[in-house]
C-alpha cells in the first residue's frame, strides 16, 4: 500500500513540520492581502527563516496595503506527475525597520528575481500554518458505467 493508503485518501493532511519543510523547498510563494472588500494576490519570492517567512519588495500597492491590514495568507504549493501539495500560513506580516532586523534579513539568501531594488524587508510570522498532499492519478469512473 502507498502512503496514501486506500483509494479514497487522495488528500493527506500534512502535519506542521512537514508543512514548514515543504515551505523552505520553493522559492516562489503568493501573498494574499485584503484592504476592506479587496483582496489582493501578489507572487513573492521568499526565504524561510526559522518559523517566519521573509520577502524583499519595493514601494508600492503591495507594502501601502500591509499597512493598512497587516493580516496575509501565503501560501506554496508544488506538483509532480503523483503527487501535488499545498502549504498555506495564515499570519501577520511585519516591515523589517530597525538596522539590526534589516541586517539579519540582509544576511539571508534572498535576492530579487527583477532587476529591480527592493529595499524594504517584510516577515511573516504565522498563527496558523497548514498544508495538504493530494495524490494524482486519472479521474475515478464518475457514473458507474465501467463497472460490471
Amino acid at each position: 500500500m502507498s502512503e496514501y493508503g486506500a483509494a479514497e485518501d487522495a488528500v493527506i493532511r500534512l502535519d506542521e513540520e512537514t508543512s514548514w519543510r515543504r515551505l523552505g523547498t520553493q522559492a516562489l510563494g503568493r501573498l494574499v492581502t485584503r484592504v476592506g472588500d479587496v483582496l489582493d494576490i501578489f507572487p513573492v519570492n521568499h526565504v524561510v527563516d526559522g518559523r517566519s517567512i521573509v520577502f524583499r519588495t519595493a514601494e508600492g500597492s503591495k507594502l501601502f496595503e500591509l499597512t493598512v491590514n497587516d493580516e496575509v495568507l501565503f501560501e506554496v504549493d508544488d506538483y509532480t506527475d503523483d503527487e501535488a501539495w499545498s502549504v498555506v500560513v495564515r499570519g501577520r506580516a511585519t516591515r523589517l525597520e530597525t538596522s539590526d532586523e534589516v541586517t539579519a534579513a540582509d544576511a539571508l539568501p534572498l535576492r530579487p528575481w527583477t532587476p529591480t531594488v527592493k529595499y524594504n524587508y517584510v516577515r511573516v510570522v504565522p498563527s496558523q500554518v497548514s498544508g495538504r498532499t493530494f495524490r494524482r492519478g486519472p479521474e475515478p469512473d464518475r457514473y458507474g458505467a465501467g463497472a460490471s
